[in-house]
């Protein structure tokens, strides 16, 4: 039986709780990866964050428009309904990068000890719809990620 320990990633990008979304979607981004855990100062597991959770902060607003046969009315409001898109979506980026990780990371965290299974770790995935899991130890110190392509990873070598 393959242990999560065995197929785990032990070097975790994290991100501190108190960190600005600004500097987590940079974290993100520069690490090509989707979502990180969320530690505080003593480095102990509090959340994870993911891309899905910075993109809730921008909210897009499509104009609607009849394509077929749009109004001269329509046509006339374009302009004016896509300036007023842009200036939501810059009013929720400049919003997004003043506001802490802590607001909108998820709390409840699924996680899986280092001695579970990998079945057990894919099982939990599947039944969670997530592609990623905390690994702790008995005392809730983060020790590891896996992911799904870590398990995949498993099955094959």
């Amino acid at each position: 039986m393959i242990r999560v320990k065995d197929a785990m990633q032990s070097d975790v990008i994290t991100v501190k709780r108190n960190s600005s979304i600004h500097d987590a979607a940079r974290v993100l981004r520069e690490n090509r990866i989707s979502g990180a855990p969320v530690v505080d100062e003593d480095g102990n597991l509090v959340g994870i964050i993911s891309e899905g959770d910075i993109m809730r902060l921008i909210e897009v607003h499509s104009p609607s428009l009849n394509l077929l046969m749009p109004s001269p009315l329509d046509l006339l409001e374009l302009p004016l309904r896509m300036k007023h898109e842009y200036d939501e979506i810059a009013r929720g980026i400049r919003k997004a990068a003043v506001m802490l990780v802590e607001e909108i990371m998820t709390r409840k965290v699924i996680t899986v000890p280092p001695d579970a299974s990998v079945s057990d770790a894919a099982e939990l995935m599947e039944r969670h719809d997530i592609k990623r899991l905390p690994v702790v130890d008995e005392d809730g110190r983060l020790v590891g990620i896996i992911t799904r392509g870590d398990i995949i990873g498993a099955f094959v070598k």
